[in-house]
């Protein structure tokens, strides 16, 4: 498929009183995009948290992830169904989840097919936050999906810090990097957006950032964040200018849509004015020659 039509979020975390709330605000969200003839939709990392507003948030925060893992089977079925109804792709943004029991848990995100079907990718690196108040575990290995609209990597929030996540996902075939992020304050959000645009014109591909906006004071996780959903590509003639397909307006609650030409992808990655993926096949020859020189 040359052509796709994309979707992200400034999702709006609230207080819900039903999971049935929660489901109405993301049915809502999918329906738009459906309406708008999206192949994929983009939640971002931790809107999940709003369903800790079901139970009691003066337990500690740590307690209330394990209890928010226990969520999981109902969000998984509410995404699958939603996915097959719109016949979307659907990246799911995040929520804890655990294997067995209630340990580990991991920052998982669910990829939705139209079928229904699903795939997963923990994050890789955590925070300080997740790993000393939340005790969130880090997963282990990056998944690339192959998929009716490209080939797709998914780097959650502070994964996109780590370049060679996305080199590997890139030369592996991927065009399309998804970055789902919850970020609580603008130096977090702009670490995550300038890393997201470096990781497109080093990796020549599209890279698709979702973020939460709006506060759950009760949370501590989420009490702030500062969010700006964007859809950013290369810097060369056949793309956007300024490398910006879309992005939304701070703090804001929306959806963003943009078009994608996969065909521009693949042309540019052999025809661009520059060729930084091709070109980088070197840097490992040049890393195993470095040399300490003493000035």
């Amino acid at each position: 498929m040359d052509r796709i039509r994309v979707a992200t979020l400034q999702y709006f975390i609230r207080p819900v009183r039903t999971f049935q709330d929660f489901r109405d605000q993301v049915e809502g969200l999918v329906d738009t995009a459906a309406d708008n003839h999206c192949h994929l939709l983009v939640f971002p990392e931790y809107f999940t948290t709003q369903l800790l507003t079901l139970g009691n948030v003066k337990r500690p925060i740590s307690e209330q992830i394990r209890d928010l893992a226990q969520q999981v089977p109902r969000f998984v079925d509410l995404m699958s169904g939603l996915a097959r109804k719109s016949g979307m792709y659907i990246v799911a943004g995040t929520i804890p989840a655990v294997d067995d029991g209630m340990e580990p848990v991991y920052n998982q995100s669910f990829l939705f097919g139209p079928s229904g079907e699903h795939g997963i990718q923990r994050k890789l690196h955590m925070t300080r936050f997740e790993t000393q108040d939340w005790k969130v575990t880090s997963g282990q290995r990056l998944r690339v999906f192959d998929t009716a609209i490209g080939r797709v990597a998914i780097t959650i929030c502070y994964d996109i810090e780590f370049p060679e996540l996305a080199r590997a996902a890139a030369r592996k075939g991927a065009y399309l990097l998804v970055v789902p992020s919850c970020t609580e304050d603008r130096q977090g959000f702009l670490r995550v957006r300038y890393c997201a645009h470096a990781r497109a014109i080093e990796n020549q591909l599209y890279v698709i950032q979702a973020s939460t906006v709006g506060s759950l004071p009760m949370v501590p996780a989420v009490s702030m964040n500062f969010g700006q959903a964007s859809i950013l590509t290369p810097s060369d003639f056949p793309f956007s200018r300024d490398g910006i397909l879309a992005e939304g307006i701070p703090n804001q609650e929306s959806l963003l849509i943009g078009e994608l030409n996969m065909k521009t992808i693949e042309d540019n990655r052999v025809e661009g004015t520059v060729i930084p993926l091709w070109d980088s096949r070197a840097t490992a020859e040049v890393v195993s020659t470095l040399e300490e020189v003493s000035v």
